[in-house]
């Protein structure tokens, strides 16, 4: 008995890809900043926090790339003029990526007290039957 990769399973046609979205999601979650949460709010609903202390709403984007929600921040540098004793919030730029499954899509965002949450739901496709037809060769 021949044993397969999840992929290349012969009655799974068309998944070629998933092998390559579930290696770019492994290194792509191996960062730490910002840190966030992943909550299942109700079946079908999640909720993606992120803890974005010092970003305002005209610092942060958010866009669906390619099946991915990505979440991207970035600050203006202080002014130059400002002396800091002690700078230990973080002004770097970040980025993270989410990769969304097919129906699920976002529904708002909203930048509360340092947090910002981003609820996607998943929207049940349509069952459709479709009937091929058959030409003689």
């Amino acid at each position: 008995m021949s044993k397969f990769a999840f992929p290349s399973h012969p009655l799974l046609l068309g998944f070629e890809p998933l092998e390559r979205l579930v290696e770019r999601t492994a290194r792509a979650g191996a960062e730490g900043y910002p840190p966030f949460n992943i909550e299942l709010s109700e079946p079908g609903r999640y909720i993606v926090t992120l803890a974005v202390a010092g970003f305002g709403e005209d610092d942060l984007s958010i866009t669906i790339e390619d099946r991915q929600l990505v979440i991207r921040g970035q600050q203006a540098e202080p002014e130059a003029e400002r002396v800091f004793l002690h700078r230990g919030i973080a002004t770097r730029q970040f980025r993270r990526v989410f990769a969304l499954a097919d129906g699920v899509e976002v529904t708002e965002a909203a930048l509360e007290n340092g947090l910002l949450r981003v609820v996607l739901e998943r929207r049940e496709p349509e069952s459709v039957v479709r009937r091929i037809p058959i030409r003689r060769a």
